[in-house]
């Protein structure tokens, strides 16, 4: 075997030990997860937005934009439920690049993981206490789900991860909503599949142990546009493709059919100022379609400080170092604008 072992990492209650859940925090997350169970139940007509920066590279500005979002959340608490985004991996494989909080708790820094770890856990603990917010993070690695299963109010499995087993199965035991995101070829049939497998009880090895899933009824779609073979992007958001998606839920017997928007990716060509333009269009779909309404739950919105992104090393606070973002005072007058219009 071509690896070096460089030691064992602490288990996840290990971890958690070092940033306990209080009974007061826990029944926070409890009520969160209530709410957010009522609104893909159908219980519930409130709006969902999952936002935040595209990767959650400097604790400080990650938190300081929370503390918009919780200030903004109780002006508009009666449409929208507000998830933020603390997306602490990325999907990068092909060598150099920034991978995220849990690699590279330093960005300029070389990967230590089990200080990643401890980052990863203490930032999203510091957004629940500090701020009241369970968070959503990325399933990248699904063998590390359990050092935030306690604290996390949402999962999302991304466009290359979606056809792997291991996520389904994972994704098939939690008890919080995950949402599937559409593969990059585009396919809606991998997508369902996943949602399928999600959705139905499983017996499984993780992390060494034999387990058994009971299936998560709160799988979902998102839509999160595609890339054709010339390498363009694709759109799938349009008034078409939710009702076809709402055919394909209705031909499926699967529960609770709901879908989330991602605005950004290809949907927007990761043009994130063409987020708010993406919004008003689904909504638009919503009021002239029920069936479109009734499957439609929210939008994932990619946002931060600072418009746009920069390269590792530029230092601008509040800035993406990967995917452009939407900014605060654009993404203030988008928040706003969606509760109106739903």
């Amino acid at each position: 075997m071509n690896m070096v072992f460089e030691r064992k990492l602490p288990i996840p209650q290990e971890v958690k030990k070092m940033f306990p859940l209080s009974d007061a925090l826990a029944g926070v997350v409890k009520e969160r997860a209530g709410e957010l169970s009522d609104i893909f139940t159908g219980k519930s007509s409130k709006f969902i937005l999952i936002i935040g920066p595209c990767s959650a590279d400097n604790p400080d500005s990650v938190l300081d934009y929370i503390s918009r979002l919780r200030k903004i959340q109780e002006e508009v608490k009666d449409k929208i439920f507000i998830i933020p985004r603390i997306y602490t991996g990325k999907p990068r494989t092909t060598g150099d690049g920034y991978k995220g909080l849990l690699h590279q708790p330093d960005p300029n820094d070389k990967p230590d993981m089990f200080k990643g770890i401890v980052a990863i856990r203490n930032l999203h603990m510091r957004a629940l206490s500090e701020y009241g917010f369970s968070c959503a993070d990325e399933m990248l690695y699904p063998e590390n789900h359990r050092y935030l299963s306690d604290i996390l109010g949402y999962v999302a499995v991304g466009a290359r991860s979606v056809e792997d087993q291991h996520h389904r199965l994972t994704a098939s035991g939690l008890n919080i909503p995950v949402g599937m995101k559409n593969p990059t070829s585009g396919d809606i049939s991998v997508m369902m599949n996943s949602i399928a497998a999600a959705q139905h009880p499983h017996t499984f090895i993780y992390r060494g142990w034999e387990v058994q899933s009971q299936g998560n009824p709160l799988a979902h779609a998102i839509l999160r546009g595609y890339v054709n073979k010339h390498g363009q992007s694709m759109p799938n958001y349009h008034y078409e493709d939710l009702l076809h998606l709402s055919e394909s839920y209705e031909n499926s017997g699967l529960m609770n059919p709901a879908v989330i928007i991602d605005t950004n990716h290809s949907n927007s060509g990761k043009n994130p100022c063409e987020q708010p333009r993406i919004c008003k269009e689904v909504l638009y779909s919503c009021r002239h379609s029920e069936s479109i309404r009734k499957i439609v739950k929210g939008f994932m919105i990619e946002s931060y400080i600072e418009d746009g992104a920069q390269k590792i090393g530029e230092c601008v606070y509040g800035k993406s170092i990967t995917d452009p973002c939407l900014g605060w005072e654009k993404t203030e007058r988008l928040i706003l604008d969606v509760a109106e219009l739903v």
